[in-house]
Protein backbone atom coordinates (compact mmCIF):
# COMPACT_ATOMS: atom_id res chain seq x y z
CA UNK A 1 0.00 0.00 0.00
CA UNK A 2 2.79 2.44 1.02
CA UNK A 3 4.21 1.67 -2.53
CA UNK A 4 1.70 2.58 -4.24
CA UNK A 5 1.05 5.83 -2.72
CA UNK A 6 4.40 6.45 -3.05
CA UNK A 7 3.74 5.68 -7.02
CA UNK A 8 1.04 8.10 -7.31
CA UNK A 9 2.13 11.22 -5.79
CA UNK A 10 5.24 11.24 -7.56
CA UNK A 11 3.21 11.22 -11.05
CA UNK A 12 1.31 13.79 -9.47
CA UNK A 13 3.89 16.02 -8.59
CA UNK A 14 5.85 15.29 -11.78
CA UNK A 15 2.28 16.14 -13.93
CA UNK A 16 1.46 19.33 -11.66
CA UNK A 17 -1.59 17.95 -10.06
CA UNK A 18 -2.24 19.12 -6.45
CA UNK A 19 -4.14 19.27 -4.02
CA UNK A 20 -4.15 15.37 -3.50
CA UNK A 21 -6.19 13.23 -1.62
CA UNK A 22 -5.79 9.19 -0.93
CA UNK A 23 -8.87 7.01 -0.83
CA UNK A 24 -8.24 3.57 0.23
CA UNK A 25 -9.70 0.18 0.68
CA UNK A 26 -7.35 -1.91 2.08
CA UNK A 27 -8.92 -5.46 2.79
CA UNK A 28 -11.88 -5.33 0.29
CA UNK A 29 -12.06 -7.44 -2.91
CA UNK A 30 -11.93 -5.24 -6.04
CA UNK A 31 -14.76 -6.41 -7.30
CA UNK A 32 -17.23 -4.77 -4.38
CA UNK A 33 -18.05 -1.70 -5.58
CA UNK A 34 -19.81 -0.79 -2.23
CA UNK A 35 -16.14 -0.62 -0.14
CA UNK A 36 -15.83 2.31 1.80
CA UNK A 37 -13.20 4.71 0.32
CA UNK A 38 -14.54 4.04 -3.57
CA UNK A 39 -17.94 5.22 -2.41
CA UNK A 40 -16.41 8.11 -0.59
CA UNK A 41 -14.79 8.96 -3.57
CA UNK A 42 -17.73 8.87 -5.40
CA UNK A 43 -19.38 10.63 -3.17
CA UNK A 44 -16.51 13.52 -3.00
CA UNK A 45 -16.78 13.80 -6.88
CA UNK A 46 -20.61 14.21 -6.86
CA UNK A 47 -19.91 17.07 -4.63
CA UNK A 48 -17.64 18.70 -7.43
CA UNK A 49 -14.38 18.40 -4.93
CA UNK A 50 -12.70 16.13 -7.68
CA UNK A 51 -11.06 16.90 -11.38
CA UNK A 52 -8.84 13.88 -11.10
CA UNK A 53 -8.70 10.44 -10.68
CA UNK A 54 -5.31 8.43 -10.41
CA UNK A 55 -5.00 5.14 -9.62
CA UNK A 56 -1.87 1.97 -9.91
CA UNK A 57 -3.22 0.34 -12.53
CA UNK A 58 -7.15 -1.12 -13.97
CA UNK A 59 -7.29 -3.08 -11.09
CA UNK A 60 -7.34 -0.75 -8.23
CA UNK A 61 -10.64 0.78 -9.62
CA UNK A 62 -12.04 -2.57 -9.56
CA UNK A 63 -12.22 -6.16 -10.76
CA UNK A 64 -15.56 -6.22 -12.86
CA UNK A 65 -15.41 -5.80 -16.30
CA UNK A 66 -19.50 -3.88 -16.63
CA UNK A 67 -18.36 -1.64 -13.52
CA UNK A 68 -15.11 -0.45 -14.63
CA UNK A 69 -16.53 -0.09 -18.06
CA UNK A 70 -19.39 2.27 -16.51
CA UNK A 71 -17.02 4.13 -14.56
CA UNK A 72 -14.86 4.85 -17.30
CA UNK A 73 -16.56 5.37 -19.85
CA UNK A 74 -20.02 6.49 -18.68
CA UNK A 75 -19.60 7.97 -15.14
CA UNK A 76 -16.27 9.55 -15.25
CA UNK A 77 -16.53 11.67 -19.12
CA UNK A 78 -20.37 12.38 -17.62
CA UNK A 79 -18.23 14.83 -14.74
CA UNK A 80 -15.86 15.66 -16.83
CA UNK A 81 -13.32 13.83 -14.46
CA UNK A 82 -9.70 13.11 -15.72
CA UNK A 83 -9.02 9.46 -15.11
CA UNK A 84 -5.19 7.84 -15.45
CA UNK A 85 -4.17 4.10 -14.78
CA UNK A 86 -0.63 4.79 -14.18
CA UNK A 87 1.49 1.54 -14.79
CA UNK A 88 -1.42 0.98 -17.87
CA UNK A 89 -0.31 3.97 -19.55
CA UNK A 90 -3.74 5.14 -19.72
CA UNK A 91 -5.27 8.71 -19.50
CA UNK A 92 -8.66 9.80 -20.76
CA UNK A 93 -7.18 13.60 -21.79
CA UNK A 94 -5.33 11.46 -24.17
CA UNK A 95 -8.74 9.66 -25.93
CA UNK A 96 -10.12 6.25 -25.46
CA UNK A 97 -7.85 3.03 -24.74
CA UNK A 98 -8.43 0.71 -27.54
CA UNK A 99 -6.37 -2.07 -24.57
CA UNK A 100 -8.16 -1.08 -21.35
CA UNK A 101 -11.13 -3.07 -22.23
CA UNK A 102 -9.09 -6.31 -22.77
CA UNK A 103 -7.24 -5.35 -19.10
CA UNK A 104 -10.37 -5.01 -17.44
CA UNK A 105 -11.68 -8.62 -18.61
CA UNK A 106 -8.56 -10.00 -17.42
CA UNK A 107 -8.74 -8.55 -13.91
CA UNK A 108 -12.28 -9.68 -13.64
CA UNK A 109 -10.29 -13.25 -14.31
CA UNK A 110 -7.94 -13.07 -11.99
CA UNK A 111 -10.58 -12.28 -9.05
CA UNK A 112 -12.58 -15.35 -10.35
CA UNK A 113 -9.46 -17.66 -10.35
CA UNK A 114 -8.08 -16.19 -6.92
CA UNK A 115 -11.99 -16.57 -5.36
CA UNK A 116 -11.82 -20.52 -6.84
CA UNK A 117 -8.48 -20.88 -5.10
CA UNK A 118 -9.43 -19.79 -1.67
CA UNK A 119 -12.87 -21.61 -1.54
CA UNK A 120 -10.76 -24.57 -2.84
CA UNK A 121 -8.21 -24.79 -0.01
CA UNK A 122 -10.72 -23.77 2.43
CA UNK A 123 -12.67 -26.90 1.29
CA UNK A 124 -9.17 -29.09 1.70
CA UNK A 125 -8.37 -27.37 4.99
CA UNK A 126 -11.44 -27.96 6.51
CA UNK A 127 -11.83 -31.55 4.93
CA UNK A 128 -9.00 -32.25 7.17
CA UNK A 129 -10.56 -31.39 10.47
CA UNK A 130 -8.65 -27.52 10.83
CA UNK A 131 -10.69 -24.82 11.93
CA UNK A 132 -11.25 -22.71 9.29
CA UNK A 133 -11.78 -19.62 12.20
CA UNK A 134 -10.47 -18.39 15.27
CA UNK A 135 -11.39 -20.38 18.60
CA UNK A 136 -14.89 -19.26 19.71
CA UNK A 137 -15.58 -18.12 23.42
CA UNK A 138 -15.01 -21.77 25.28
CA UNK A 139 -11.77 -22.65 23.58
CA UNK A 140 -7.97 -21.09 22.46
CA UNK A 141 -5.50 -22.31 20.39
CA UNK A 142 -3.63 -24.97 21.13
CA UNK A 143 0.18 -23.98 22.63
CA UNK A 144 1.37 -27.78 20.88
CA UNK A 145 -0.14 -26.72 17.50
CA UNK A 146 -1.98 -23.23 16.51
CA UNK A 147 -4.18 -25.69 13.81
CA UNK A 148 -6.07 -27.14 16.30
CA UNK A 149 -8.45 -26.37 19.49
CA UNK A 150 -8.79 -27.41 23.17
CA UNK A 151 -10.91 -26.74 25.15
CA UNK A 152 -10.55 -23.18 28.06
CA UNK A 153 -11.56 -24.31 31.06
CA UNK A 154 -12.57 -21.26 32.89
CA UNK A 155 -14.77 -19.92 29.52
CA UNK A 156 -15.88 -23.82 29.01
CA UNK A 157 -17.30 -23.88 32.42
CA UNK A 158 -19.26 -20.64 31.85
CA UNK A 159 -20.98 -22.03 28.68
CA UNK A 160 -21.58 -25.31 30.32
CA UNK A 161 -23.71 -23.49 32.53
CA UNK A 162 -25.43 -21.67 30.24
CA UNK A 163 -26.33 -24.66 28.79
CA UNK A 164 -27.64 -26.21 32.10
CA UNK A 165 -29.40 -23.00 32.56
CA UNK A 166 -31.20 -23.39 28.84
CA UNK A 167 -32.15 -27.30 29.76
CA UNK A 168 -33.64 -25.81 32.82
CA UNK A 169 -36.04 -23.68 30.56
CA UNK A 170 -34.45 -20.27 31.51
CA UNK A 171 -34.48 -17.74 28.28
CA UNK A 172 -31.65 -16.51 27.10
CA UNK A 173 -32.66 -12.73 28.88
CA UNK A 174 -33.15 -14.64 31.96
CA UNK A 175 -29.43 -16.17 31.34
CA UNK A 176 -27.79 -12.97 30.08
CA UNK A 177 -29.41 -11.09 33.59
CA UNK A 178 -27.84 -13.81 35.64
CA UNK A 179 -24.33 -13.97 34.37
CA UNK A 180 -24.56 -10.07 34.70
CA UNK A 181 -25.92 -10.49 38.58
CA UNK A 182 -22.59 -13.26 39.01
CA UNK A 183 -20.38 -10.92 37.33
CA UNK A 184 -19.19 -12.80 34.48
CA UNK A 185 -17.05 -10.99 32.38
CA UNK A 186 -18.68 -10.95 28.46
CA UNK A 187 -16.35 -13.16 26.23
CA UNK A 188 -14.47 -10.18 24.65
CA UNK A 189 -13.34 -8.64 28.32
CA UNK A 190 -12.53 -12.19 28.88
CA UNK A 191 -10.36 -12.82 25.96
CA UNK A 192 -8.85 -9.16 26.43
CA UNK A 193 -8.00 -9.97 30.23
CA UNK A 194 -6.54 -13.47 29.36
CA UNK A 195 -4.47 -11.45 26.70
CA UNK A 196 -6.01 -13.45 23.92
CA UNK A 197 -5.98 -11.74 20.82
CA UNK A 198 -9.16 -11.05 18.52
CA UNK A 199 -10.09 -9.02 16.63
CA UNK A 200 -12.59 -6.37 17.23
CA UNK A 201 -12.56 -4.20 20.40
CA UNK A 202 -15.14 -4.03 23.41
CA UNK A 203 -18.08 -1.56 22.38
CA UNK A 204 -20.18 -2.28 25.53
CA UNK A 205 -19.09 -0.18 28.56
CA UNK A 206 -20.52 -2.45 31.03
CA UNK A 207 -17.87 -5.77 30.82
CA UNK A 208 -20.07 -7.74 32.64
CA UNK A 209 -23.59 -7.08 31.13
CA UNK A 210 -24.71 -9.77 28.86
CA UNK A 211 -27.06 -9.73 26.44
CA UNK A 212 -29.49 -12.73 24.30
CA UNK A 213 -27.46 -12.43 21.36
CA UNK A 214 -24.26 -13.49 22.98
CA UNK A 215 -26.23 -16.15 25.10
CA UNK A 216 -27.19 -17.58 21.67
CA UNK A 217 -24.19 -17.60 20.12
CA UNK A 218 -22.59 -19.25 23.49
CA UNK A 219 -25.07 -22.22 23.18
CA UNK A 220 -23.14 -22.86 19.73
CA UNK A 221 -19.74 -23.66 21.14
CA UNK A 222 -20.47 -27.00 22.69
CA UNK A 223 -17.08 -27.60 24.46
CA UNK A 224 -17.59 -31.17 24.64
CA UNK A 225 -18.11 -31.61 20.58
CA UNK A 226 -15.85 -28.90 18.76
CA UNK A 227 -17.13 -28.77 15.14
CA UNK A 228 -15.49 -27.11 12.19
CA UNK A 229 -17.01 -25.68 8.76
CA UNK A 230 -16.79 -29.01 6.92
CA UNK A 231 -18.35 -31.05 9.72
CA UNK A 232 -21.39 -28.29 9.29
CA UNK A 233 -21.30 -29.57 5.32
CA UNK A 234 -21.35 -33.27 5.75
CA UNK A 235 -24.47 -32.74 8.95
CA UNK A 236 -26.12 -30.57 6.29
CA UNK A 237 -25.41 -32.86 3.21
CA UNK A 238 -26.67 -35.64 5.32
CA UNK A 239 -29.89 -33.99 6.13
CA UNK A 240 -30.71 -33.65 2.71
CA UNK A 241 -30.44 -36.83 1.78
CA UNK A 242 -32.53 -38.09 4.59
CA UNK A 243 -35.18 -35.61 3.55
CA UNK A 244 -34.91 -36.57 0.00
Amino acid sequence: MSSQKKLLKRFAKENGLTNTRYYVDDGYTGTNFERPGFQKMIEDIDLGYISTVIVKDLSRLGRRYDMVGYYMDTYFPDRDIRFIAVNDNIDSDEGESEIAPFKNVLNEFYARDISKKCRSSYHIRGSTGEPLAPPPYGYIKSPDNPKKWVIDPEAAQIVRDIFKMALEGKSNETIARILQERKVLIPMAYWQEKGIRKGGKVTQPNKYKWCKTTVTKCKLNNPNHPINSAKIIEIWYNKCKENG
